[in-house]
C-alpha cells in the first residue's frame, strides 16, 4: 500500500507554490463575484494582481468575531452574512448547499456537494486508514460539522463508518465490541474514556489499532498512553470554515499543510506575516469555490517549521496548535486588544517586536509595554507612552529590552495579574 494519499504530497515545493499562486487570482476574483461580503471587503482590489504572497498579505484579514458580527447583522437576509457562494431557495445564492451547520456563536457554515468537501481524507489516510476499514466515528453528527467532516473524508478513503456521535459510552463500547472497527475517529478525550471503560468492564476492543483525533489538544502523554494500549493516534487541525488545514504523519514532527490551502502566520491583531519560526496567528485562504474566504483568521497560534517532513511529504509544516491569538484583556474598565498594541508599535518604525504585560491585581492594574527596538532608545520610551495613551486611553510604562529577549510564544498581551 502506498504511503501517500496522492502524488500531490511529494511534488516539488516550487511547483506547489507556482500552482497555488496561479490559482490565487482566480479565487480572489471568484470571491468578489460570488460572495457579497467578500466583494465589499475586497472592493477596489485588482484580483489579477494578487498572485504572490506579498500581494496577498496586503488584503484584510477576516477574523471569526467579524464573521459572527456580519452574520448577525444580515441574518434576516442571509444567515451566512453574505460570505457563502451557495445556499437554498430564498437566499442570495438559491442552490448548492447540501447541509448547513451551526457552531458556537452561533456561526452558520455551509457544506457543498463536492465529495470530501472538507478534504479530511488526506489526514485520515495519513493516520493509517485504508479502503475497506471500518471507522468508528465519535464526533458530533448534529449542529456542528465535525461528524460530517470526518465521515465524508473516511468515505473518500474508502472506509465504512459507524456513526457513533458523542456520548452514550456504554452503547458505543458495545458497538466497538460487536463490530470490531479497525480505527477510531473523534476527540482524544473520549477515546481515553472508551479505553478505560473497556478495561473496567472487560470489554474486548483489540480491533482498534489506529485513531484520527481532533477537536482538542492531543498531548504527548495521552498519545503514549494510547500507544501502550495498542492504539496509534494521529491528530488533524481543521476548522468548520476552512476544513483541513494540516495533519500529522508517522514522523510526528509537526503537522503537514493540506494541499488546497494557502497558510500565513501573522502577528496577532494584524495581517502582517511574521518571520519563519516565529509564533503567530494562523491565517488561511482556501481554494474552495463554495465558501471563498480569503485570508480567514482562525484565531489559533502556530509557527512554521523549517525543512520537510521525514516521511517524504514536501509541503510546509507547522508546529501544531499553540494556543489562541485573541488575547483581549480588560484594564481599568477598558478593553485592550492585540490590534491596539500593534497600532502603537506601527507608529514607531524602530520597534521590531512589542508585548504588553499587565500586572497587579484586578482594579489595580499596571501596564508595561516591552519592546525590542533598533538603534538607541533615547526618547523612544516617552514617545511610546504617548502612543499608548492615544490608542488605548490608558497610561502605561515602557521598557526597551535587548533584541531576542521577548518570548517566541505569539503573545502580544500577557495578562500576569493575580486573580486569587
Amino acid at each position: 500500500m502506498t504511503a501517500y494519499y496522492d502524488d500531490l504530497e511529494t511534488r516539488d515545493p516550487a511547483e506547489r507554490e507556482r500552482t497555488l499562486m496561479a490559482a490565487l487570482p482566480g479565487q480572489v476574483a471568484h470571491a468578489q463575484r460570488a460572495s457579497r461580503a467578500m466583494a465589499e471587503r475586497l472592493a477596489g482590489v485588482d484580483a489579477a494582481s494578487i498572485s504572490t504572497r506579498a500581494a496577498l498579505a496586503q488584503l484584510p484579514v477576516l477574523r471569526k468575531h467579524e464573521l459572527l458580527e456580519q452574520q448577525k447583522a444580515r441574518r434576516a437576509q442571509d444567515p451566512f452574512g453574505g460570505y457563502s457562494a451557495i445556499g437554498w431557495r430564498g437566499l442570495q445564492r438559491p442552490q448548492g448547499a447540501r447541509r448547513v451547520f451551526q457552531s458556537p456563536g452561533p456561526i452558520y457554515e455551509p457544506e457543498g456537494t463536492a465529495g470530501d468537501y472538507w478534504r479530511m481524507a488526506r489526514a485520515i489516510y495519513s493516520a493509517g486508514f485504508r479502503a475497506g476499514d471500518l471507522a468508528h466515528c465519535s464526533f458530533s453528527y448534529h449542529l456542528t460539522p465535525a461528524g460530517s467532516m470526518m465521515e465524508s473524508g473516511a468515505h473518500a478513503v474508502g472506509c465504512t463508518t459507524f456513526a457513533g456521535g458523542i456520548g452514550n459510552t456504554e452503547l458505543q463500547l458495545q458497538a466497538v465490541a460487536d463490530l470490531r472497527p479497525h480505527g477510531y475517529i473523534g476527540t482524544p478525550s473520549f477515546l481515553k474514556i472508551l479505553v478505560e471503560k473497556a478495561a473496567e468492564t472487560g470489554t474486548p476492543i483489540v480491533s482498534l489499532t489506529k485513531a484520527m483525533v481532533g477537536g482538542e489538544a492531543f498531548t504527548p502523554s495521552l498519545r503514549d498512553w494510547l500507544r501502550e494500549r495498542g492504539i496509534d493516534g494521529y491528530q488533524s487541525y481543521a476548522t468548520a470554515e476552512a476544513g483541513l488545514i494540516a495533519y500529522e504523519t508517522t514522523a510526528r514532527e509537526g503537522l503537514v499543510l493540506d494541499e488546497a490551502v494557502i497558510v500565513e502566520i501573522v502577528r496577532p491583531g494584524t495581517g502582517d506575516p511574521v518571520p519563519a519560526g516565529e509564533v503567530g496567528e494562523v491565517v488561511v485562504t482556501v481554494l474552495n469555490p463554495d465558501y471563498p474566504l480569503v485570508r480567514f483568521g482562525t484565531g489559533d497560534l502556530s509557527a512554521l517549521m523549517p525543512g520537510m517532513c521525514p516521511t517524504g511529504r514536501t509541503n510546509t509544516r507547522i508546529r501544531g496548535w499553540l494556543g489562541r491569538a485573541d488575547q483581549t484583556a480588560k484594564v481599568r474598565g477598558m478593553f485592550v486588544h492585540p490590534s491596539q498594541v500593534a497600532e502603537v508599535a506601527r507608529r514607531h518604525p524602530e520597534v521590531r517586536r512589542a508585548r504588553l504585560v499587565i500586572t497587579g491585581e484586578m482594579a489595580n492594574d499596571h501596564m508595561t509595554l516591552q519592546v525590542e527596538a533598533d538603534g538607541p532608545p533615547e526618547g523612544l520610551g516617552a514617545a511610546l507612552a504617548g502612543s499608548i495613551r492615544d490608542v488605548t486611553k490608558l497610561r502605561g510604562e515602557v521598557e526597551v529590552v535587548p533584541t531576542g529577549t521577548l518570548p517566541n510564544d505569539g503573545k502580544v498581551i500577557e495578562d500576569a495579574r493575580r486573580y486569587d
